[in-house]
């Protein structure tokens, strides 16, 4: 038997006085969360909902995540986070999607309206029973008529609880994928896929109890949710919440809490560099900063060197997806790091580079990167079609084209998808950008493929300038094509104001698309 909430009891036991999450001025210990956690279950359990059941979660980084989170899995249900900028309509089909019989939902802001695009999603789907509007303060009433809050479900139940008993093969979290390609499909996540990724995520880190991580990046999100948050409870650490990234505001809270461990995507590194850091003190936040962490998507090199130069700290990078729970490759202080590689296969699991027909690769060629081991997930929720052609003979093939160096290292090239097939010869967008991003007056550049038809696919170059600097298309166009293969440089170069991204500062190729 195993539930994934014994790391929050565990920890509750061992440092039940401990800061176990920091917001703002609130400070929360781990027998606080413990407890609330307890109270979440035994509300759910008064509710009906029972052993198995999913129950959708939608939560910006507020102490709120965790007590739900881990209550949600003490009363043996599923745990389905969901984006906190979904609308209505969105809500309404992964509700659907995942047969939640109950929602949890922040109350959100003017500029977001969670909780009303929340609840106009719930109505829609007559199976899912129970609503529960997470208030800025539990006392609080609901915004929304006739509608109970986490506090109500709260009130009058005991702060301890009997977890349920379930198997460490049931399913924990069903996670949605980002969807860049048709609807999100949902990846069930056992007790024991996250448990030991939670686990490997402490090694790689380094992390103990002792250390203070920030957690800026989205906790619904499987990078934060596994790598920072249960890997975190698991050791006892101290975590920061930060619910939107912002370089100045992610500096202030570094130098305030001395913060050890950080983990972004690359656009939030990007940020720090170009955040204004006059008013803190570098040297100590550095000395404070043992580990930084990346993945989510390809860090540019230039972007790691000039951090890596300014906060004199080292960025490791790692590879993962949600169906890998997440966490697949990782650079580690045991054998090393090549800049511009994830590093290594994580214990216990097996890492391919295969050809179309499954053949393994020679070194140094591109292909497709699949894997194996205790972090491949059940499979997507009913979903028998994909679940085929995504995992064969226990193998969960990635869609990412990737290359295995001699000494064993990984790079990712690109995804299968986003890569450009222009005149018949193939263009792998990150090939692009990093030529691109060596332009000094360059500041952020995102390469995809536009319909043309000569080629079939011509390549175009989005791209957003450092302040203060000038570029022409024509010098741009040049200067690449001095420098790449003369079928891989852009043909169209737009200079945009900035690049859209998702919550997780992924940037949405797809949007750019769409101009």
């Amino acid at each position: 038997m195993l539930n994934l909430s014994v790391i929050l009891e565990d920890s509750a036991r061992r440092y039940p006085t401990k800061d176990a999450f920091i917001f703002m001025d609130t400070h929360l210990n781990y027998a606080q969360i413990n407890g609330a956690a307890n109270q979440v279950a035994n509300g759910l359990r008064a509710a009906g909902i029972k052993q198995g059941d999913k129950v959708g979660l939608s939560c910006l980084n507020l102490p709120y995540f965790p007590m739900i989170y881990f209550g949600i899995l003490k009363a043996g249900a599923v745990v389905v986070p969901l984006s906190v900028l979904l609308k209505r309509d969105e809500v309404e089909y992964h509700l659907k999607d995942s047969d939640a019989k109950a929602y949890f939902c922040f109350e959100g802001t003017a500029e977001l309206p969670m909780g009303a695009e929340g609840h106009a999603g719930f109505e829609r789907v007559d199976a899912c029973e129970h609503f529960f509007m997470i208030t800025a303060k539990p006392t609080d009433p609901s915004p929304i008529a006739g509608t109970k809050t986490l506090g109500m479900l709260m009130n009058g139940q005991s702060a301890e609880t009997e977890t349920a008993q379930t198997s460490a093969e049931d399913t924990a979290v069903i996670i949605y994928t980002s969807g860049t390609t048709g609807r999100p499909k949902g990846a069930e996540l056992t007790h024991s896929n996250i448990m030991l990724n939670s686990i490997l995520c402490t090694d790689i880190t380094t992390c103990t109890r002792d250390d203070v991580q920030l957690i800026v990046l989205p906790l619904f999100h499987i990078f934060a949710m596994v790598v920072l948050m249960t890997a975190g409870i698991y050791k006892g650490t101290t975590n920061v919440l930060l619910p939107r990234f912002d370089g100045q505001a992610v500096l202030g809270l570094m130098q305030k809490h001395k913060v050890t461990i950080f983990a972004g995507v690359p656009t939030m590194y990007w940020g720090l560099l170009n955040a204004d850091t006059s008013s803190f003190d570098l040297k100590g936040i550095a000395a404070n900063l043992k580990m930084c962490a990346s993945g989510g998507a390809s860090l540019p090199l230039n972007v790691l060197e000039n951090f890596e130069k300014k906060f004199n700290a080292k960025i490791l990078e790692g590879y993962g997806m949600s169906e890998g729970s997440p966490v697949v490759t990782f650079s580690h202080s045991d054998f090393g790091r090549k800049p511009g590689s994830v590093g290594k296969p994580v214990w216990g699991v097996e890492v391919k580079i295969v050809d179309e027909d499954g053949n393994e690769m020679p070194i140094g060629e591109k292909g497709e990167l699949i894997y194996r081991g205790h972090n491949v997930m059940k499979g997507y929720y009913n979903k028998p079609e994909a679940n085929a052609q995504t995992i064969k003979n226990g193998w969960l093939h990635s869609g990412d084209v990737a290359i295995k160096d001699e000494d064993g290292f990984f790079f990712i090239v690109d995804r299968t998808k986003d890569m450009i097939i222009r005149g018949g010869l193939n263009v792998y967008p990150r090939e692009v950008e990093e030529v691109i991003m060596k332009h000094e007056a360059v500041s952020l550049v995102a390469v995809i493929g536009i319909p043309d038809e000569q080629f079939g696919e011509e390549i175009q170059a989005c791209v957003v300038l450092n302040e203060g600097t000038s570029l022409s298309e024509t010098d741009l166009m040049a200067w690449t094509k001095e420098r790449i293969a003369a079928y891989k440089y852009p043909r169209k170069i737009e200079f945009l104001d900035a690049l859209p991204m998702n919550a997780t500062g992924k940037i949405l190729k797809k949007e750019l698309r769409k101009k």
